[in-house]
């Protein structure tokens, strides 16, 4: 089956937690992707059954409650380790040359793993669906043509709930897979970077190399036994969590002014909505990404010494304190009426 293919070398050091929580949010994913199959024999994606039908998997399905809070909670947990993965990333300088574009690539992963989350929101069709389904209106009007997709008016043959639920389980999951490909076999092409200060290229020798000459080498075969294991402590995590608090469904949907908050990955920008309105939910995420994107090429130096990299790293430091204060404000403060 040609899996010797996976017995390449891996510095020592890409067997630790924080060097697997891009492959724990891999595999935080396949268990996504059967539990998806799973709900989806049951779920009708139509706003006059939909919500009814998730109540049918609640109530009725033979594990239904079960599945759809592994789902649940296992989508929430992935948003975490992905942060987290970012985060490890961006701290250890793991984005510069020549990792330059799987940096970016990566940053791609985490708008899908994001629009994964909004889709799977409006599908539940409570209360906080429809409102985050208008909001979805709303910033498809914001952006004129390039924008009718996100619209009842891009076709009248198929209801706008539907067509996100082609997207969750459609187009997304073909995005990420082809994403997720190329994040790996860039992984494989430069390596896994070398810890910070420690391991730097030396003449034709990559930090990688420079790492198993100085640690000691492993294989990527062991790489995915680990990441396995932890992806497996994290789905009894997940079931754990299943079992103590199930899966919320919200009220029923009552048209009018908007009374939920969103899920909290998306808190930051529900305050800077409150403070600025509807365009800033679409402004927001361009310029936090955009922010992120051009990292690579401002911080351009060779090292990824902590010591040399103080201003970039308060940067992110004061960035990522700025999203927790924006998201704590959110839940705090009486929400305005956007819709």
């Amino acid at each position: 089956m040609g899996l010797d293919a996976l017995s390449y070398p891996v510095p020592a050091h890409a067997n630790t937690l924080f060097y697997t929580l891009g492959g724990i949010t891999a595999f935080s994913f396949i268990v996504l992707i059967l539990t998806g199959i799973y709900l989806a024999q049951f779920y009708n994606p139509t706003p006059a059954a939909a919500r009814d039908s998730v109540i049918y998997i609640m109530q009725t399905v033979r594990f239904g409650s079960v599945v759809r809070g592994m789902h649940y909670w296992m989508a929430n947990l992935a948003v975490v380790t992905a942060g987290l993965h970012l985060v490890r990333v961006y701290a250890s300088g793991s984005y510069k040359a020549p990792r330059e574009v799987n940096w970016l690539v990566g940053l791609a992963l985490f708008a899908a793993t994001l629009g994964f989350v909004f889709t799977g929101t409006v599908l539940k069709w409570d209360q906080e669906a429809w409102e985050a389904l208008a909001h979805n209106k709303e910033i498809g009007d914001l952006l004129g043509g390039f924008g009718s997709w996100f619209t009842p008016g891009f076709t009248r043959s198929v209801p706008l709930l539907t067509r996100l639920f082609v997207a969750h389980v459609a187009i997304l999951p073909g995005l990420f897979v082809v994403l997720l490909a190329v994040h790996f076999a860039l992984v494989k092409w430069h390596g896994i970077s070398g810890l910070p200060g420690r391991h730097e290229r030396k003449g034709a020798r990559s930090d990688t190399a420079v790492a198993m000459e100085e640690e000691g080498a492993s294989t990527f075969e062991v790489h995915v036994l680990h990441l396995t294991g932890f992806g497996l402590l994290l789905t009894a995590a997940v079931g754990s969590l299943t079992l103590f608090f199930g899966s919320p469904l919200g009220e029923a949907v009552v048209p009018g002014p908007e009374r939920t908050r969103p899920p909290w990955m998306f808190l930051p920008f529900f305050s800077l909505e409150n403070w600025w309105g509807i365009e800033s939910l679409l402004w927001g995420p361009i310029v936090l990404f955009g922010l992120l994107a051009v990292i690579p090429f401002i911080d351009h130096s060779t090292t990824k010494a902590y010591r040399r990299r103080r201003v970039v790293l308060l940067a992110g430091g004061l960035l990522l304190l700025l999203l927790v204060a924006l998201a704590i404000i959110a839940v705090v403060t009486p929400a305005k009426t956007h819709l």
